[in-house]
């Protein structure tokens, strides 16, 4: 066998792509899990767009680093709990759950919003918060462009009632 076999008989760069598929669905069910649990309707939960994305830690820091999204839109990171969003030409880091009472918030990209599942309240892409229990935006962490990646501290959080300038510049320009 050659440099690039293993024991199946394919290539490895096959393998690995074979084995990111397997583990993208199975991620896909495992969120497809979540959802329902949270009591959203089988249907529902299914068709609910689900973008992932893993950070790369930086070497001797708190912070992640992740690729800059093409498109407008939200993915998560559930292993760092960080939610990066694209909106209208600005790249935003926020914390995974709502300020209100900490539930796992999620995209609703038919309606190109954020919203928590627990008490509905309803946020911009930008994290303006629109309605609902919450009194406040979503945390955000701050966020820099480095050599064409994006840079999350993930030990600061910035809410907006405590720092409304530190929270209104926690954003790139893409």
């Amino acid at each position: 066998m050659g440099a690039d076999d293993n024991s199946t008989g394919e290539c490895g760069a096959c393998g690995a792509a074979s084995g990111r598929r397997q583990f993208l669905k199975e991620a896909a069910l495992a969120a497809t899990g979540v959802f329902i649990a949270l009591g959203l309707d089988r249907r529902e939960a299914i068709a609910m767009p689900l973008a992932r994305v893993f950070g790369t830690r930086v070497p001797l820091g708190t912070a992640v680093s992740y690729p800059v999204p093409g498109a407008d839109g939200a993915t998560i990171d559930t292993e760092n709990e960080i939610i990066i969003a694209r909106y209208q030409g600005a790249v935003y880091a926020f914390d995974l759950s709502c300020p209100h009472q900490r539930t796992m918030l999620r995209w609703l990209a038919e309606d190109n919003r954020f919203q928590c599942p627990k008490h509905k309240s309803k946020y911009e892409p930008n994290g303006k918060f629109i309605s609902g229990r919450a009194t406040r935006n979503m945390d955000r962490h701050p966020i820099k462009l480095e050599a064409g990646k994006l840079v999350v501290d993930l030990d600061a959080i910035i809410e907006s009632d405590k720092n409304a300038a530190a929270w209104e510049s926690a954003f790139v320009k893409v």
